[in-house]
């Protein structure tokens, strides 16, 4: 704690004087609710086990090479360069003690006055070790980089293997969840292999390469109006992804996906899309949790009977008025962050805090080029003019010019020339997709001569 002290009176601040709130999380609601409360009498120390934020909704363009990762997050530090009343410390929440109000973390522990709780969420494998295993998710910078060098590996490998089941088992790759990661991600996944990879790779049949999107429900993007929703479905298949309705996961071995009626897809590449829940943490902070592994909240955002520790975003679970649980969506993660820095203003007045009210700003999915679909209160609209307002908004909520700019740059070039930016097989320490020999890296291939000679 000293060197925390010491860092408050660089800054010109007392820090016995100046309640101090601490948050944990760096993404939407954590960034959004140290943004809130620049002006208040208040210190603010946001933790986070990296030292950027992430905008998790444009992950899956950098697993399919359209961006990379650079775009998409943006230094924690430079984000608060000119808040007076704002630290950083780059390290990660293992525990917490409510009564003493202390945050224990990897560097050491950290006191409070008031705590936000805004760790995000991570993949929801439901208990399915062997899809956890062997499975890709999509949640952070290394899962995207992961998803990328394996599909870019998949397509490397088939070119030299000669045993025709093995080679189409590499070309097949299956995206479970028919939720907005999973339709965006097989739209985009279909777009890089027949616009961009089959130039790279003129030896591959296009035509053997599946892509396939497994829901197990009876539609893709169950939380929008039913024609939407259709039309999400419809444009898929325009864009060659094989949808699959009750087609639910029963195990995954690296090689072939089985499912619940006992069917075998053979397939060396899964990426999972079909759940999400809160981080584990939460538990272990001695927190009451709900479905998804969620704190439950007062409509204030406070922990019951813990008024100064308050619960936003993934981590929260608040129900709306018609009894439904708030999605995990960014949305809620940002109302929800200014909303709990207002109460926070209100209790250091000696206020009372005031409850929370979500207001809905629709939801929009991307399918691909010239393709989305999109709900913004009674309107529903899709196609192109749903496209570029996906674009639009996604641009808007970048954090960064600079990032913004390259986006949009390498958006307009992916549109104009058919081009994926980012077709870089890079190593990333994960076993899934390094050298390293796991089940799927047990093959055979003939060396060039060897081959010439047969």
């Amino acid at each position: 704690m000293t060197g925390l002290k010491a860092d408050l009176k660089k800054r010109g601040s007392m820090a016995e004087k100046i309640p101090r709130v601490v948050i944990v999380g760096a993404g939407f609601g954590g960034i959004n609710l140290a943004r809130e409360l620049r002006h208040a009498p208040v210190q603010v120390l946001l933790i986070d086990k990296n030292n950027y934020h992430l905008f998790q909704p444009l992950l899956y363009q950098v697993a399919t090479s359209g961006l990379s990762a650079t775009e998409i997050a943006y230094p924690v530090r430079a984000i608060f360069r000119r808040q007076r009343n704002f630290l950083f410390r780059l390290t990660e929440m293992t525990g917490a003690d409510l009564d003493q109000k202390v945050v224990y973390t990897t560097s050491g522990p950290i006191e409070y006055d008031y705590l936000v709780l805004a760790p995000g969420g991570e993949t929801n494998f439901f208990g399915n070790r062997s899809v956890e295993e062997y499975g890709f998710g999509l949640k952070d910078l290394d899962d995207a980089i992961g998803v990328r060098n394996h599909i870019l590996k998949m397509f490397e490998w088939s070119v030299q293997e000669t045993d025709e089941e093995r080679c189409a088992a590499l070309r097949t790759f299956v995206v479970v969840g028919g939720g907005p990661t999973g339709v965006e991600a097989a739209g985009a996944l279909s777009e890089l292999i027949r616009l961009a990879l089959t130039k790279d790779f003129p030896e591959t049949n296009i035509e053997s390469v599946r892509v396939i999107l497994l829901e197990a429900m009876d539609k893709v993007l169950a939380g929008f109006p039913e024609e939407l929703s259709a039309r999400a479905a419809e444009t898929l298949r325009q864009k060659q992804v094989e949808v699959r309705f009750g087609a639910a996961v029963e195990s995954y071995d690296g090689r072939v996906v089985t499912l619940k009626d006992g069917e075998q897809i053979p397939a060396y590449t899964l990426i999972w899309a079909a759940g999400v829940r809160a981080v584990s943490l939460l538990e272990r902070a001695g927190l009451t949790v709900a479905r998804q592994g969620r704190v439950v909240v007062e409509p204030t955002l406070q922990v019951p009977g813990r008024p100064e520790v308050f619960v936003v975003g993934d981590a929260a679970y608040l129900e709306d008025e018609q009894g439904q649980p708030l999605p995990m969506v960014a949305p809620v993660a940002i109302q929800q962050a200014k909303a709990a820095a207002r109460n926070i203003i209100r209790l250091v007045k000696g206020e009372e805090p005031q409850p929370f009210h979500y207001k809905d700003p629709g939801s929009m999915a991307t399918i691909g080029r010239n393709a989305a679909v999109a709900r913004v209160g009674r309107f529903r609209f899709h196609g192109f003019i749903a496209w570029l307002a996906w674009l639009g908004v996604h641009l808007i909520w970048l954090i960064g010019f600079r990032n913004r700019l390259l986006v949009l740059i390498n958006w307009a070039a992916d549109y104009l020339f058919y081009e994926r930016a980012v077709r870089l097989i890079l190593p990333d320490g994960d076993p899934k997709t390094d050298d390293t020999p796991w089940p799927l890296r047990v093959f055979s291939f003939p060396v060039p001569e060897e081959r010439e000679r047969v």
